[in-house]
């Protein structure tokens, strides 16, 4: 028989401050537990999947190793870290929560995710490969020309000094089809089948879908470095982005 537990709610695409929210079990099974609505973030696109915390009625909170997504689209699995079973035992299909975020490393990703943008729009080149974490994030160019890290590190430095707003806005698929040119990425496509795409927009720098969490602003993002250029194959240049020593 069909698994007909609804869809989460995913109230981190519109509002990536959210810290926590409160929440309603869905199913708990073998793989983690589902929400009804979460504030976090499944690893996708790139990006690693938030931690934190599913806090029950009486104050106990289940910790969370990682989110995932589902087998069905929009199904979002929050992973616990082993030998919790006697909290999960108490996971009933409609038990109350608060789902809260791990928000200093979900403030990372913002940041790195971010950063990413303003290299694609430094680096005017095909994206084949992501990675963001907590402690880097890497970007591979489809290209076979070398880069100058110092260039780099300065293009980085004026965009995140320039302050320039960060926002999102929805578009239709047939859109997205008419403008194929906002797809910089060979390796991860835009999300389809809901009629909508979420299309991320780094005022007057960087315009493209992307469904992962960013900072409102690139001064948000600090201090963040170009540590690595390596030449990954003939046709791959892959950029290690780091945050700056304080």
């Amino acid at each position: 028989m069909p698994d007909e537990t609804p869809a989460t709610i995913e109230l981190f695409r519109d509002d990536a401050r959210l810290r926590e929210c409160p929440a309603t079990v869905l199913a708990v099974d073998e793989r983690g537990v589902r929400l009804d609505r979460t504030v976090f973030y499944p690893h996708g696109g790139g990006q690693a999947g938030d931690r934190g915390e599913l806090v029950l009625a009486d104050g106990t909170a289940l910790a969370i190793a990682d989110t995932r997504k589902g087998e069905r689209p929009g199904e979002v699995v929050h992973v616990p870290f082993a030998a919790q079973e006697a909290l999960l035992a108490q996971l009933q299909p409609g038990a109350a929560v608060t789902a809260r975020i791990d928000w200093e490393r979900r403030h990372r990703h913002m940041r790195f995710h971010t950063a990413t943008h303003l290299l694609c729009a430094l680096v005017p080149h095909p994206v084949d490969g992501c990675s963001i974490t907590a402690d880097y994030a890497r970007l591979d160019f489809h290209m076979n020309e070398p880069l100058d890290k110092e260039a780099l590190n300065a293009g980085l430095a004026r965009l995140v000094g320039e302050a320039h707003p960060v926002s999102h806005r929805w578009i239709s698929d047939a859109e997205l089809d008419a403008n194929p040119g906002l797809v910089r990425s060979m390796s991860v496509q835009p999300p389809r089948g809901t009629g909508r795409v979420r299309l991320m927009d780094v005022d007057g720098v960087d315009l493209q879908p992307c469904g992962g969490t960013h900072v409102a602003n690139t001064a948000e993002i600090g201090g963040v470095v170009v540590t690595k250029i390596e030449k990954k194959s003939a046709m791959t240049r892959r950029v290690v982005l780091g945050f700056a020593a304080p």
